[in-house]
């Protein structure tokens, strides 16, 4: 095959790859978000200012790591020489995108979670209601 042809198949995928990975990755990025805020609300009590800081911390950690991958997962050894090489590369490059941008979101859940936890547990910790009094010590008995 002509090295021309080759070429327009490596950058086809290339394009491709691109206008599939960059647009799941802004979708699983705002609906993470947009639906993630209310059980980070519930992590940090209500407190809306630390939750809606929180949640944009995690979008730019979110965007910088995925799109820091698919750029460099972009690469391609062996030149595609057709439309079946095309779709040969393009679903094992989408594949190992969506099976990453899966196990980072499991990740994200299992931390939150664990925080969760751990804030509720100090919260039964504490006395449901404020002392009423006070007792005094035991008198010392002589020996």
């Amino acid at each position: 095959m002509k090295l021309e042809n080759l070429m327009t198949w490596t950058v086809g995928t290339y394009l491709v790859y691109l206008l599939v990975t960059v647009p799941l990755t802004i979708w699983v990025a705002t609906t993470l978000s947009r639906n993630g805020r209310v059980f980070l609300a519930d992590v940090f009590a209500g407190d809306e200012g630390l939750t809606d800081a929180v949640n944009k911390l995690l979008v730019v950690g979110f965007y910088l790591l995925n799109l820091g991958f698919v750029v460099l997962f972009l690469r391609i050894n062996d030149p595609v020489e057709d439309l079946s090489g095309l779709f040969d590369t393009l679903s094992v490059k989408v594949g190992v995108v969506m099976l990453t941008l899966g196990a980072l979101h499991f990740l994200n859940v299992y931390v939150f979670n664990a925080i969760r936890r751990r804030s509720r547990a100090e919260g039964l910790r504490t006395a449901p209601v404020a002392p009423q009094g006070f007792v005094p010590p035991a008198p010392a008995y002589p020996r």
